[in-house]
């Protein structure tokens, strides 16, 4: 495994070039002070009063004057163009979570690319935070505490079974795929716990269970993806 450019032993927040509101990106980056700047997120994180820690990416988007204010060892350029940003900087950062900002709320196609993002690189456990909303892949297994009646919604970005406990509507013994089956609007019973059989499934909660979701992803028990080489 190559090594990462970012090696933590506690959550990293990384910021992406949507919209980031400054409450959410507070929110993150009280539980994961290290940042890391998607390219031309550099000039969002500067705009918000923020010195990234690293900036990564093909610097495509960031602008002159951002590099110039940024010291030049924490700018790490990668030319590559078969994969974006996002998964530039989800391939280099090694901790126990990633918070990522920015991911969302603006063009369809960013957001669904971040989707994409997640899922291909499962094995580094990332959520995406909005002013409404969180999104993460479902880890193998997934035990959390949440207030009862939570939204709990489910989007298959593959063909993949689950089994679960806590949820109004149980998975069990349904066959989820895009354009088949879908899990959205199901709402929390009681004590939630999910196992899935592949790194298919995003998670859709309210981001008012930001604290909740950490603790269940962070979990000894939640398990790992394993990294799938690149082709």
């Amino acid at each position: 495994m190559n090594a990462a450019i970012v090696d933590e032993s506690g959550p990293v927040t990384l910021i992406g070039c949507g919209s980031v509101k400054g409450s959410v990106l507070r929110r993150a980056i009280v539980r994961a002070p290290v940042v890391v700047a998607a390219d031309g997120a550099a000039q969002v994180a500067l705009d918000h009063g923020i010195m990234p820690d690293a900036v990564i990416g093909d610097f495509d988007s960031i602008p002159e004057a951002a590099q110039d204010s940024i010291p030049q060892a924490r700018l790490y350029r990668i030319a590559e163009q078969d994969s974006t940003d996002f998964e530039k900087c989800l391939r280099n950062i090694r901790a126990p979570l990633v918070i990522g900002v920015g991911f969302g709320g603006g063009r369809v196609d960013h957001q669904l690319a971040a989707f994409h993002g997640l899922m291909r690189h499962a094995d580094r456990p990332c959520l995406l935070l909005g002013k409404r909303d969180l999104v993460f892949i479902v880890p193998p297994a997934l035990h959390l505490s949440l207030p009862q009646g939570s939204r709990f919604s489910l989007f298959p970005l593959g063909e993949v079974r689950a089994r679960s406990r806590g949820l109004r509507w149980s998975l069990d013994g349904i066959g989820f795929a895009p354009g088949s089956r879908i899990g959205t609007s199901n709402a929390v019973s009681g004590p939630v716990e999910i196992e899935v059989n592949a790194p298919a499934m995003l998670a859709i909660l309210p981001a008012r269970t930001l604290e909740a979701v950490i603790a269940g992803l962070t979990a000894d028990d939640a398990g790992r993806w394993p990294c799938v080489p690149s082709s």
